[in-house]
């Protein structure tokens, strides 16, 4: 599988609702970040009551 992004192989996929999507190494991390910087993953751990 090819990366949503770029021309890369895919590092990652993920399906919803039978559609899939794949992201290199690169842009995986870029959208931790993205999601990181947003308070989103956050927001998670304390739904999820995940202590480090």
């Amino acid at each position: 599988m090819q990366c949503h992004y770029c021309d890369e192989d895919a590092a990652l996929a993920v399906e919803k609702d039978g559609i899939k999507v794949g992201l290199c190494e690169d842009h995986f991390q870029e959208r931790l970040e993205e999601l990181s910087e947003s308070g989103f993953l956050e927001d998670i751990q304390e739904d999820l009551d995940i202590d480090r």
